[in-house]
């Protein structure tokens, strides 16, 4: 694992916690010599993370729609920028780049990139670690959920290990480099 893909949110939310959370991550991607692909960003969580990667010399890969460049949101100081005409070019991009996958607090736009690579990983048109960065617990509601989904026999027992679930940066990359890929249950 070289390249992590970050998905998070355009904002940096209510809690100082998130920003932080952000700040870690990206020190301890640093640590660890990691690069990053993201949204091309320069607000919210995706620009802190990339201003960290990038004050440190990481490499920093990132992926936006021209209709977001057009809006000015994206961050120019990215080591390469790639502008793509569509959002699903922009996901499969970023999908394709990176070696595993993190979800951080976010909003719709990062739920939807977090279940699109798990779908992906479960069908197995890819087969790369997947991380849930729980910073100050923004995840509970939705890890409740998903168990919920599995109770109601809408989920395989083994999806819930499609997805690394922790709040410490350095635990949740560690288990994403010992990741294993698993064929789950067909139905």
């Amino acid at each position: 694992m070289k390249k992590i893909t970050i998905y998070c949110g355009s904002r940096k939310g209510n809690s100082p916690a998130f920003e932080a959370g952000a700040k870690a991550l990206a020190q301890e991607m640093i640590r660890r010599d990691l690069s990053l692909v993201y949204g091309a960003g320069r607000v919210g969580l995706m620009g802190v993370i990339a201003d960290e990667m990038l004050a440190a010399g990481q490499e920093v890969l990132g992926v936006i729609p021209q209709k977001l460049v057009d809006r000015e949101v994206a961050h120019n100081g990215c080591t390469e920028l790639i502008i793509v005409e569509t959002m699903r070019d922009r996901k499969w991009l970023m999908a394709e780049r990176g070696d595993g996958f993190i979800a951080m607090p976010g909003g719709i736009g990062t739920l939807e990139e977090l279940f699109e690579i798990m779908t992906l990983n479960q069908l197995h048109y890819i087969q790369k670690p997947l991380g849930l960065y729980n910073v100050n617990g923004y995840f509970d509601k939705l890890i409740d959920f998903l168990k919920h989904a599995k109770d109601q026999g809408f989920l395989y027992p083994e999806q819930e290990e499609l997805v690394i679930i922790s709040d410490d940066p350095a635990e949740l990359l560690d288990r994403m480099a010992a990741y294993q890929a698993r064929r789950p249950s067909d139905w």
